[in-house]
């Protein structure tokens, strides 16, 4: 049967025509075709449509005939005829390459305005007249309080990404250039979604605008892979490492929630042979303009970022995205998953799913209405085993007909060495230049559902569990409250693993869940860099060690009451929360 014929562009300015087909457009993506259709002609529009789908492109198909009418050409050395504005530097700088391009065959000017940018530049260039201008919400504002920014012969405003916008405090700087700006105008509104902050923004500054839904809001990215990495707390670093080394692609974004997060995991990866930047907020424009070109030509491979300072962008031949941080909600993982699987192009996107927290990775894909295959982090013999079946291909593709010089070479090698031994030699050679794969903790039994047990933490008594002592009890503010995340980051346990915890005035006994005492011991061999070591240790006698009895209120003796002031944890295991 034959596939059917993808949708063609519609009539469109032969100059834009031109620049699409020299970039190779040769069919429109769904956004594209929506606001090109007649009923969106001349129209506001709010549209709402996934991240990489293609919406620069879409409003700038879209402005032309409001910008060119029958004109051939743009007008040349004029005030803007339509203003965008974007959430972030790298989005607007983003925008103003894709409209360079697209208008240029038209003689379009673009111009852009962004915070960290010399304001004298922007200042010169909006001077010399432009057609298009693009910017974040706060520069712009600047820019318009100076009267350098002019306004009057506008005809159309463009809000790109209007949610994170919002998110990002900037709403009094969007309503002060909306306000600014002349009417009658065309007003383009395109977010990811569409909560009601944005209805408020359309239904008060739109006329009769045309909503666009080209993705459900639960509708999964078609050209994204979904998949989630089981592992051990302490393994995040190697799991990147493996997860990079799996994944043949030329571009990677990874992300973490923070600032120290960020460099910790540049320097890792930088020290393991990876060609590696990193964006954080805390860097300069310049360093995050260095940063990115080294990733556009090629001279770096990953990007280690924060979720602030990965806003907006898009990288050519990003294929893998890695979540080392699991997203705080179903929004930030469709924001990050979304900088791959761009344009048409394949992207598979990675979770880091620590033991403990896999109910919680559940419940965000499912918010998400995403669908993940779950499984461990690629091996070490996996990875070996991947390099081999690739050097074999490579090798192959490299057999030519060798000219005289290298004859004599090749005769030469043969004549001392065996060729099983040069060419094992060229091999070495070749895996000496990636990243060694890293050892993994090995993973758990397969996850049983079961229902959710009481929240007394009491064992049922028909489960196998074997009691473990912890050096430390009341006499140092030794809590369950505490406790029990101590011992699912140490131990690599869950909370449902965890028995009864007797809390005594020197010592706390707690009692494992018996399948997973082989892993629980495994991991407490490793030591804790985080908060140091308490002691830990398995009751000893014939069988597991009883707690005291009942004690004058009805609970054990030494159990924490529930009910009573929560205790600080000790000095040595507060955990500071880090600035983003």
């Amino acid at each position: 049967m034959d596939r059917e014929a993808p949708p063609a562009f519609p009539a469109l300015h032969p100059a834009l025509a031109a620049a699409l087909a020299d970039r190779g457009y040769d069919s429109p993506t769904p956004v594209q075709t929506a606001v090109l259709a007649p009923e969106a002609h001349g129209r506001d529009l709010l549209v709402s449509a996934q991240t990489g789908s293609g919406k620069t492109v879409a409003y700038g198909l879209a402005l032309a005939p409001t910008l060119l009418g029958d004109q051939e050409r743009f007008p040349e050395r004029v005030a803007p005829q339509a203003l965008v504005v974007a959430p972030t530097r790298e989005l607007a700088l983003q925008v103003q390459r894709e409209l360079t391009w697209l208008y240029a065959p038209a003689g379009g000017r673009v111009v852009a305005c962004v915070g960290g940018m010399d304001i004298r530049r922007e200042q010169r260039l909006l001077l010399l007249g432009t057609n298009v201008v693009v910017g974040t919400p706060g520069r712009l504002r600047d820019h318009l309080e100076r009267g350098q920014l002019v306004l009057g012969e506008l005809q159309a405003v463009v809000l790109d990404e209007a949610d994170e916008m919002l998110d990002l405090g900037f709403r009094e700087e969007l309503e002060h250039l909306l306000d600014a700006a002349p009417t009658p105008r065309r007003t383009l509104l395109f977010s990811a979604t569409i909560p009601r902050e944005i209805e408020a923004i359309a239904r008060q500054y739109q006329q009769d605008a045309l909503r666009v839904a080209t993705a459900g809001a639960r509708e999964q990215h078609g050209d994204i892979t979904y998949r989630a990495f089981l592992i051990a707390p302490r393994d995040r670093v190697a799991a990147v490492v493996n997860t990079l080394r799996h994944f043949e692609v030329r571009g990677a974004l990874v992300f973490c929630s923070t600032r120290d997060e960020v460099r910790t995991l540049y320097g890792s990866l930088q020290e393991r042979g990876f060609a590696t930047v990193a964006l954080s907020g805390e860097l300069a424009q310049a360093e995050r303009t260095r940063a990115l070109q080294a990733l556009r030509d090629g001279r770096a491979r990953v990007c280690v970022a924060t979720d602030v300072a990965a806003r907006g962008l898009d990288l050519p031949d990003l294929g893998l995205v890695i979540h080392a941080d699991l997203p705080r909600d179903p929004q930030l993982l469709a924001h990050r998953s979304g900088r791959t699987g761009r344009a048409g192009r394949k992207g598979t996107a990675v979770l880091l799913v620590p033991y403990p927290a896999q109910r919680y990775a559940d419940r965000l894909l499912a918010a998400a209405g995403v669908v993940a295959e779950f499984g461990p982090a690629p091996s070490p013999e996996a990875i070996r085993l991947q390099d081999q079946q690739r050097l074999v291909r490579e090798i192959g593709e490299l057999l030519e007909e060798p000219g005289a010089e290298d004859r004599e070479a090749a005769a030469a090698l043969l004549a001392t060495h065996e060729a099983e031994a040069l060419v094992a030699a060229f091999v070495r050679r070749q895996r000496a230049q990636l990243p060694a794969p890293e050892e993994l903790t090995p993973p758990p039994p397969p996850r049983e559902r079961r229902p959710r047990q009481p929240s007394s933490r009491q064992s049922s008594g028909s489960e196998e569990t074997v009691w473990f002592h912890l050096g430390i009890g009341r006499a140092k503010n030794a809590d369950p409250r505490w406790i029990v995340p101590y011992l699912c980051r140490r131990g690599h346990l869950t909370k449902a693993q965890i028995g009864a915890i007797r809390v005594l005035e020197r010592e706390t006994h707690f009692e494992i869940r018996a399948e997973a005492v082989p892993r629980f011991l495994a991991a407490l061999r490793r030591p804790d860099r985080e908060d140091g070591d308490l002691l830990i240790s398995p009751l000893r006698g014939d069988g597991p060690r009883r707690p005291p009895g009942p004690g004058p209120h009805g609970r054990p003796r030494g159990e924490a009451d529930p009910s009573a002031p929560r205790r600080s944890p000790p000095p040595k295991l507060l955990r500071s929360r880090r600035a983003r």
